[in-house]
């Protein structure tokens, strides 16, 4: 009989167990209702894992083409729910190129600033969430109270709290409220000063900083590779930033910063998109100081805009030009246009063809989630359970725009 004080190997020690498969998702809080990943587990670590998309089934680029060009403006509102206006510039300006006419300088500067507010509303409601699911629910209520005061300027704008379908192609659809300027300005001092007290909260909290630091770390090559752009791949040291790498609109003109991360984990994607709601506020700043009180906020060519109410009740050349573009639609001129903008998480472009006619022949989108949640398998692949949640989080997915 072998004594029983005798060394044991490794083999003896540990008991023989199958990887464990644990499903989450999609109906899992942390999945926001659109997303599945099947993780197979040794232990709490993640051996590998399968990430599943497109629980949504709406069909967006399909439903783009049954109707005329300009209703397609509800649709683009919902690929990205969180910050629809960048999505409404985004969709005019590629529109625009394809007839090959420019927005007076006003619109310019008015779609600006609404495009950045917007960008202010994605990036709050990310790190809030972000912080949130932490456990860190005083800062998630502060940044949502500030992005309630943005939505109270797009209410007051476009009369539309969420989903604004405000743009036009050729301009807006309407000017500017008397007190835009006012009420802008006030709505950004108190999101410098929400935003002020956010970092005091959590940038020196050492749990917070313990989640989030050397968890879900991507190569830069591999962020590439897969196609990454936006606030995810600024956090690994990228700086590209459509805004200042291909400027349109007057982004060339306004003088602001690209902020980028070093480590490529959650924690530099947080930080980044506080930067970036710093860097917004600079642009919003400037945008105000140089758009004029007055002027034309669509362009002058009666095939594209439409005419005012008063021409259309009370002359036939109005009714006429009314209802031409309303049962027809706009006639862009047969052909192909990529055009792209950076949106709330990346690149946001539009691959656009036209027959000619006043229905899209095709509409395809680039939207910067799907690209970034293609990611999520390398970011959670051996990482605790428990860091899926400040991984996905991180990487912002919008269901609307996973939506193929």
């Amino acid at each position: 009989m072998e004594p029983l004080d005798r060394d044991l190997d490794a083999s003896e020690i540990e008991l023989a167990a199958e990887p464990m498969l644990i499903n989450v998702g999609p109906s899992h809080p942390a999945m926001h209702g659109t997303v599945r990943v099947v993780m197979e587990l040794s232990g709490e670590t993640i051996e590998r894992c399968d990430v599943q998309v497109g629980y949504l089934h709406r069909g967006f680029e399909k439903m783009c083409e049954r109707g005329t060009w300009t209703q397609v403006y509800p649709y683009v509102d919902r690929c990205n729910y969180v910050s629809p206006m960048l999505n409404n510039v985004g969709f005019s300006l590629a529109c625009e190129k394809m007839l090959g006419i420019e927005v007076p300088e006003r619109c310019q500067w008015y779609r600006m600033i609404l495009g950045e507010l917007a960008r202010l509303s994605d990036h709050l409601t990310c790190d809030g969430a972000m912080a949130m699911e932490l456990g860190a629910f005083t800062p998630f209520l502060w940044m949502v109270k500030a992005r309630e005061l943005v939505w109270d300027v797009m209410e007051e704008e476009t009369g539309a709290r969420l989903t604004h379908s405000f743009g036009r192609v050729g301009g807006m659809a309407a000017p500017p409220t008397p007190g835009f300027k006012e009420h802008v300005r006030a709505v950004v001092d108190q999101i410098r000063h929400v935003m002020d007290e956010v970092k005091r909260l959590l940038l020196g909290n050492r749990i917070f900083l313990d989640r989030l630091e050397g968890v879900g770390v991507i190569s830069v090559d591999d962020a590439v590779s897969l196609g990454w752009t936006g606030p995810a791949l600024r956090a690994a040291g990228v700086a590209y930033d459509v805004r200042k790498s291909y400027p349109y609109l007057k982004y060339g003109e306004v003088d602001f910063d690209v902020p980028v991360g070093s480590a490529s984990d959650c924690y530099d994607r947080f930080m980044v998109r506080i930067e970036e709601m710093e860097q917004s506020a600079r642009i919003i700043d400037q945008c105000l100081e140089r758009m004029a009180d007055d002027g034309p906020i669509n362009v002058d060519d009666p095939r594209v805009v439409l005419p005012p109410k008063d021409e259309v009740y009370t002359t036939i050349e109005g009714t006429i030009r009314h209802f031409k573009i309303v049962m027809e639609g706009l006639k862009l001129p047969a052909g192909e246009v990529y055009s792209y903008t950076e949106g709330g998480n990346g690149e946001l472009g539009f691959y656009m063809v036209s027959d000619g006619s006043g229905t899209p022949f095709r509409v395809r989108i680039r939207p910067p989630c799907f690209y970034v949640t293609g990611g999520l398998e390398r970011v959670i692949t051996g990482q605790m359970v428990a860091d899926v949640v400040p991984c996905f989080g991180s990487l912002n997915m919008i269901g609307g725009e996973c939506d193929r």
